[in-house]
């Protein structure tokens, strides 16, 4: 008995959502757990001096790559990951499955200094859990606000189970988006900064993603000015980019 039409669609679909799905939630995991501890808690063993060639490409790695595959070239190196007719649909989850990947690289991999500077204790313990806890919910409720299908990956497969055309949201202007035009950068930075327990390899990593959560979003909103034109410009002259404004009237930036 032949297998039904569309069969072989709908398990790639569910093989790829899986694959992403659980890969996003390690990757997380990786990330909440590494940074709560100052990334003096990892697995990576590279000998010193040798760790800090090893640990600059751990955060070289996202950033870089992250942004390439948002070119011309690197959307056509997704096409060419996935062989068949599905490649571009699943492409989205293909790009969320890639950056899941890097970033549990870069929290799993990374070989501590074993030098700890401070940990938060009593009242204080406390104190910056709950700071650090509500970064990470306003990095989710960014998220969301800017999409959580195309965020977790979720659109490419969910639309190959349904062979339907991906259908990307529209430009996010509402949540947090009516506050800032990058609430989810500046939300992971926070994350970066909340932390209790503070080390040479924390610090390190702070500043190398905070720089990177300031400047990336140029290049995103370039793409977006592209796509939507005076929408955008017009969204622009009234939200700040990354902090929110005092008082009333327009934002320039």
């Amino acid at each position: 008995m032949s297998p039904p039409a569309g069969a072989g669609r709908i398990a790639l679909a569910l093989t790829f959502g899986a694959a992403v799905h659980l890969v996003f939630a390690m990757a997380v995991a990786a990330m909440i757990l590494a940074m709560y501890f100052g990334m003096s808690c990892s697995l990576g063993s590279v000998s010193w001096p040798y760790a800090i060639v090893a640990n600059a490409l751990l955060i070289l790695q996202f950033p870089l790559v992250h942004s390439l595959l948002l070119t011309g070239p690197g959307m056509r190196f997704l096409m060419r990951l996935v062989p068949g007719p599905h490649a571009q649909t699943l492409s989205t989850t293909t790009y969320a499955l890639i950056a899941s990947l890097q970033l549990l690289a870069l929290f799993s991999l990374w070989t501590p200094t074993g030098i700890v500077w401070w940990r938060a204790e009593g009242w204080m313990l406390y104190t910056v859990t709950a700071a650090y806890a509500a970064a990470w919910g306003l990095l989710i409720k960014a998220s969301w606000d800017a999409g959580a299908e195309v965020q977790s990956g979720a659109l490419g497969w969910m639309s190959l189970m349904r062979n339907a055309t991906p259908k990307f949201p529209d430009m996010p202007t509402g949540g947090l988006f009516r506050i800032i035009r990058q609430p989810i950068y500046v939300a992971f930075a926070l994350t970066l900064w909340t932390v209790p327990t503070w080390s040479p390899d924390q610090l390190a990593l702070a500043l190398s993603l905070t720089f990177y959560c300031l400047a990336a979003p140029k290049l995103k909103e370039r793409r977006f000015a592209a796509r939507y034109g005076d929408r955008f410009e017009s969204y622009k002259r009234q939200v700040p980019y990354a902090v929110p404004a005092i008082g009333k009237g327009e934002r320039h930036d």
